[in-house]
């Protein structure tokens, strides 16, 4: 039977794709969007001479770098909210790394998936990365032992200025010397800082902690947990007002 046999249904709904990725976007099925990726060429897929073949790795190199450029360009934050951190932490083993067997990571194949994954992975996994710079930062601390001496001699200047402002009521009967006190703590504490390489320290913390993190969020394939999230159960429960 050819293909000319079937007619068209005309009560079929046409939905343009900006308006399906709006609204999926909107109910959470980010998902769907990330699985989306565009299938690979006639020429790519079957190449019939070297040309070809050269043309089709120079537009994957071109594509790799295009979204390579887009990650270096992009502010993973912008879409995260004191709600997302204050969100309960998601699972290491399950959600953070994915679950064994599966499939989790890919490079994403345009730039928009692969800005799709980082701001929405930044989001729900915020708990995860931010217990993660902690770690880095200790790791550092123990990698740099000038640093870390540094720091808890800077601790206990505050606990001494703290203890002195209590046992003497300096905040009550002396303030002009409470005030000078946290002054000369201050001085100090930055003295000890810069005099024991703290900054190197969190340089190193900061830099490592963004690129796993970006390296992360950029690979993992965000997944159906999404729409157990608190906030996209409420965008699927509530609908959209016109």
């Amino acid at each position: 039977m050819s293909s000319s046999s079937f007619k068209p249904n005309p009560l079929s709904l046409s939905v343009p794709d900006p308006a399906l990725d709006r609204w999926l976007r909107d109910s959470g099925y980010l998902d769907l969007l990330d699985s989306s990726a565009p299938a690979p060429t006639a020429a790519a897929a079957t190449p019939t001479n070297p040309t070809s073949t050269s043309s089709g790795a120079a537009a994957d190199v071109l594509a790799f770098a295009r979204t390579l450029a887009s990650l270096l360009t992009l502010n993973p934050f912008a879409g995260l909210s004191t709600a997302d951190l204050a969100a309960p932490t998601p699972s290491w083993s399950l959600a953070f790394i994915g679950a064994p067997g599966a499939a989790s990571y890919s490079w994403p194949p345009t730039p928009t998936q692969a800005r799709l994954r980082v701001q929405e992975n930044v989001r729900r996994y915020a708990r995860n990365y931010a217990a993660l710079s902690i770690l880095v930062f200790a790791c550092c601390l123990y990698r740099m032992p000038k640093a870390l001496l540094g720091l808890l001699a800077s601790l206990a200047v505050w606990e001494t200025v703290r203890y002195c402002r209590d046992r003497w009521g300096l905040a009550t009967r002396a303030p002009g010397v409470g005030q000078a006190l946290l002054h000369c703590a201050q001085i100090a504490t930055a003295i000890l800082l810069y005099v024991c390489n703290m900054q190197f320290a969190l340089v190193y913390a900061i830099g490592l902690s963004y690129a796993v993190m970006m390296l992360h969020a950029s690979l993992r394939k965000l997944t159906p947990s999404s729409l157990s999230d608190p906030v996209n159960k409420n965008r699927r429960a509530q609908p959209r007002r016109s």
